[in-house]
């Protein structure tokens, strides 16, 4: 695409203005003047006319940071025809462009240009396409072209290194007490009818014999309780986006830290469930990522009403602001779950706390970590 510049646009009309203004006039200065303008212009114009024979690639390198980490757009471009000079590149990123110089290139140079990526804000970042955008010296006039298609990259949570709750460590060390254990292969819990996709080795004979149907052993990880995280994410509680922005950094924080030790773990707001995982070397990554769309929402619910939903047992962590809610409402949860901790996020002023809960005051990462020790 070639298109006139906002300068070469003026030049333009300016021209025109002044050989209009010296042929009414009768002065020949201001049509000399205008002359030279429209030279320049189709000067410009020329410049930019032929299209440079170029082969382009980028990357971004890495694809998933944490937010404010640094993430790098390379720009490799290959000159397959003759020198080119004026070159730019304009990389879209999100809701912001870069700007990116491109040295000359000589016939068969190839450049290789690394630049910055904005990671200052959580979330799926949309990069591209690319423009290579050629000028001339005057920037009178430009030649724009789009090269390859959209990425994403992921700009995640920050997260700090926390240790895991000791609650659940030896829970249920002679077997679970209700069916709503996560299903496993370390302690045997009942008999049930055999469905599609059950282990053969898991079948008992000796029932299926007697009962006249196949029986599988329903064998759970009775020692492996769920780390139950509720953020809540009411978008009248969170007037400052850098609190929210704190908020998500902390469930993550603590997600992170339980999934790293294969415990599973349940994200969720007012609004329903964000991420559920059973405990893996992989959940990690997962909980990461569904982090990252995390987003305040209109909910009927509150974290308290959101945390009567989550299954009894485990550990139930509240990520909430500092106003809200009051820890003697989490108190009326406590009685469901081994251990309850209320993190509040840079509050105005201190709260009692209640028996049984556990609250952590934060105004950044290190606070969270710092009292999580002295919890």
């Amino acid at each position: 695409m070639r298109v006139l510049t906002p300068l070469g646009r003026g030049a333009t009309a300016a021209a025109v203005v002044l050989y209009a203004a010296g042929w009414w006039l009768g002065y020949p200065e201001p049509a000399a003047l205008a002359v030279a303008g429209l030279v320049a212009v189709a000067a410009a114009v020329l410049w930019i006319l032929p299209g440079p024979n170029l082969e382009v690639a980028r990357e971004i390198a890495p694809r998933k940071v944490e937010r404010g980490e640094p993430a790098v757009g390379v720009l490799k471009v290959t000159n397959r025809g003759r020198s080119v000079r004026g070159l730019s590149a304009l990389d879209a990123a999100g809701a912001t462009t870069v700007d990116v110089a491109v040295p000359a290139l000589r016939r068969g140079a190839r450049r290789t240009v690394t630049y910055r990526l904005p990671t200052g804000r959580r979330g799926e970042i949309r990069i591209g396409p690319l423009r290579l955008v050629r000028a001339d010296p005057l920037n009178l006039a430009r030649r724009v072209r789009e090269y390859g298609t959209s990425e994403t990259l992921l700009v995640r949570p920050k997260t700090v290194r926390l240790s895991v709750l000791p609650s659940g460590r030896a829970h249920h060390l002679e077997g679970p007490t209700s069916d709503r254990s996560p299903a496993g292969t370390a302690t045997f819990h009942a008999l049930r009818e055999y469905v599609v996709g059950d282990e053969m080795r898991h079948i008992h004979w000796k029932s299926s014999a007697r009962t006249g149907t196949l029986m599988v052993r329903q064998l759970v990880d009775a020692s492996l309780p769920t780390t139950a995280i509720v953020l809540d994410a009411r978008p009248d509680l969170w007037p400052d986006p850098d609190d929210f922005e704190l908020a998500v950094d902390a469930a993550a924080s603590v997600a992170v830290d339980a999934a790293g030790e294969r415990f599973p773990v349940r994200v969720l707001t007012g609004d329903g469930p964000v991420a559920h995982t059973r405990g893996g070397p992989e959940d990690a990554e997962r909980l990461l990522d569904a982090l990252t769309g995390v987003a305040v929402q209109d909910s009927p619910r509150s974290a308290v009403d959101a945390a009567r939903r989550v299954p009894a047992g485990g550990s139930l962590i509240v990520v909430a602001p500092g106003g809200a809610p009051d820890p003697g409402r989490i108190a009326s949860v406590r009685n469901r779950f081994d251990r309850v901790v209320l993190i509040r996020v840079r509050p105005m002023s201190a709260a009692p706390v209640p028996p049984g809960v556990h609250v952590i005051d934060m105004t950044s990462l290190d606070d969270l970590a710092a009292g999580w020790r002295a919890r």
